[in-house]
């Protein structure tokens, strides 16, 4: 292995290239149990049958900016040049920087991205925040802002659905893990009550020349969504240790697990790669794995699952803006809930999809549209 390079990335230091080849070895020896595992995970997730179609609208014009999580990037880049299949007339910009920035243009009204070209770099600004993307729910304190700003209420829309994974290197033969030890693995202060800190291999179950090796963290850094859910929902609101490196954005996040066959490190559903492996996790109190799918997003079975969200401007009484409108339209259609399947994460139950539309243009336009077939 080669040791990281430059930065906070130095402190871990790797121990030779030794371990890539017995890593190999053990992992071709448990290499059919690990594939069953997260085969699971990368299944295609099967659509609610009651979704409508996007409906045939007369074409509209106009733009939209999307600004947030890093972690939505992917679908609302997928959803975005879905849209523009069907409306041409509709430009659209998808502005990432995580979820705490995303909602500080989102209030002020301002996109961070240049005149003309719409890059996310140079001049300010070029256009007003339509749309502002989010990996978990907006706190009190942001709708309260927007609440002053504004006058009315956020609203609210689930459009997908997530699982927050624990990924390691695509060598690594770990079958699972408790909550409870992913609390030790990470959290400073092992709120979930498991016995001793983890900071080895070893501690955790692997042999076979593995058990002496230190466990290699990395994550989100303090602006990110995702980093605030799993504090809250895996380390029951404790305290990250500091030595885990904390990326910008869950690709760089990804990219270093790859190349690292001790690492270990967790990000949303949407980011697998052949070069790491999703793991299990055992809900708090349990003994038994559950590989994140849609089915066990949905039922709850998986322990870190959680909507996406966009949140929108529409006043009481009001509508929203007819391309802006027309754009969350197609998110809840079938073809933008495959769309959202299509970037890796989990489409959307018919149920929230009538509650989103109900929300966007009253109960019998829900209905009507949930019916449509094309």
């Amino acid at each position: 292995m080669q040791e990281r390079q430059s930065g906070r990335k130095g402190q871990h230091s790797h121990s030779g290239m030794g371990l890539v080849a017995m890593s190999l070895l053990c992992f071709g020896s448990m290499v059919g149990t690990a594939s069953a595992d997260t085969s699971v995970a990368t299944a295609k997730p099967v659509l609610d049958a009651a979704i409508g179609s996007y409906p045939t609208t007369t074409p509209v014009t106009g733009r939209i900016a999307i600004a947030g999580s890093d972690t939505m990037q992917p679908i609302m880049v997928k959803l975005a040049a879905a849209f523009q299949s069907w409306q041409p007339g509709i430009k659209m910009v998808v502005q990432g920087g995580g979820s705490y920035a995303g909602v500080k243009g989102f209030l002020i009204d301002q996109a961070t991205i240049r005149r003309g070209d719409a890059k996310p770099s140079g001049h300010l600004v070029s256009g007003h925040v339509a749309l502002y993307a989010s990996s978990s729910p907006m706190s009190d304190e942001d709708r309260k802002d927007f609440k002053s700003r504004y006058g009315y209420d956020v609203t609210e829309l689930p459009v997908a659905m997530d699982a927050v994974a624990i990924y390691v290197n695509a060598q690594n033969p770990i079958q699972g893990l408790s909550l409870e030890q992913v609390d030790a693995i990470f959290g400073k202060d092992r709120k979930r009550g498991y016995r001793t800190d983890i900071t080895k291999w070893g501690d955790i179950g692997l042999d076979n020349g593995w058990e002496s090796h230190p466990i290699h963290l990395y994550g989100r850094d303090k602006k990110s969504g995702t980093r605030a859910f799993f504090l809250r929902e895996a380390l029951a609101d404790g305290v990250m240790k500091s030595e885990v490196v904390e990326e910008p954005g869950s690709a760089t996040e990804i990219l270093d697990i790859s190349r690292d066959p001790l690492g270990m490190g967790y990000a949303g559903i949407g980011f697998q790669a052949t070069t790491v492996r999703v793991v299990p996790l055992a809900p708090a109190g349990s003994k038994d794995y559950v590989t994140p799918t849609a089915d066990t997003a949905r039922s709850g079975a998986y322990p870190l699952a959680r909507y996406l969200y966009l949140y929108a401007k529409k006043a009481p009484g009001a509508n929203v803006d007819r391309e802006v409108l027309e754009f969350l339209k197609f998110v809840n259609s079938r073809e933008g809930q495959e769309t959202v399947a299509r970037a890796g994460f989990f489409p959307l139950p018919a149920a929230q999809v009538a509650k989103n539309l109900e929300t966007l243009s009253g109960p019998s336009v829900s209905a009507l549209l949930l019916s449509q077939t094309r």
